[in-house]
């Protein structure tokens, strides 16, 4: 009975890393969308958010069940309710990929943004590979040194999104109403994006120690 509960536990971990994993190829291939104007790939993209949807409900009725049946306690009352947190953080992360395909089959056939910003999404869409990576490391492998280097990244990504911003609302912008929303939507997504991956890393880092780290403890 016991042997069974802990298989339990391991599959809803399993189920998390998986889905963190399904993230991070809609992430990727909405920023490829997005670059190169790829219905195709914007489509994938679309239609493939209903898995990480449904693999977010499954573990949360597996949790809900755990729960109701075992009445779990200290580590593990830890992890379930984390996980029931860190699922719909990447449910929110799923749908901010999704976001940006749409965006990009909007304006499909052409690019969604000026080329000349082609340059700064595409440094936003590796910072958000690199958040999405290392919080799948982190739910794997419990590993909570992952939390620093997110929250590093995310400072970047901080950094583009105000740049692009200032580029938006200055006096030489020359490229319409139009790409300054495109491009102010976007960025946002992306900034989002990069948000929710530290508030995974500090919820991991909570189930791990018992001890959530704020946000400025990771940066320090």
């Amino acid at each position: 009975m016991r042997e069974n509960y802990r298989d339990q536990l391991q599959h809803i971990t399993d189920d998390l890393s998986e889905m963190s994993r399904l993230v991070e190829a809609a992430m990727s291939k909405a920023t490829k969308s997005l670059l190169d104007a790829s219905l195709e790939l914007a489509d994938q993209v679309i239609s493939e958010d209903d898995v990480i949807d449904e693999l977010g409900n499954k573990i949360e009725n597996q949790t809900m069940s755990i729960l109701a049946l075992q009445q779990p306690v200290a580590s593990d009352l830890r992890l379930l309710a984390g996980a029931l947190k860190i699922s719909g953080t990447l449910e929110r992360m799923g749908d901010l990929a999704s976001h940006v395909a749409k965006q990009a089959k909007l304006r499909h056939p052409n690019l969604s943004v000026p080329r000349d910003f082609l340059e700064t999404f595409s440094k936003m869409g590796d910072i958000a590979n690199e958040v999405i990576r290392r919080s799948t490391r982190a739910i794997a492998a419990g590993d909570t040194e992952q939390a620093v280097d997110i929250a590093r990244a995310e400072g970047e990504m901080d950094a583009l999104h105000r740049d692009l911003f200032g580029k938006v609302l200055s006096d030489e912008w020359s490229h319409g109403v139009e790409a300054a929303i495109d491009i102010t939507l976007l960025g946002r997504y992306y900034e989002r994006f990069a948000d929710h991956g530290v508030a995974l890393a500090r919820r991991v880092a909570y189930i791990l120690t018992g001890e959530m780290p704020s946000k400025s403890d990771l940066e320090a």
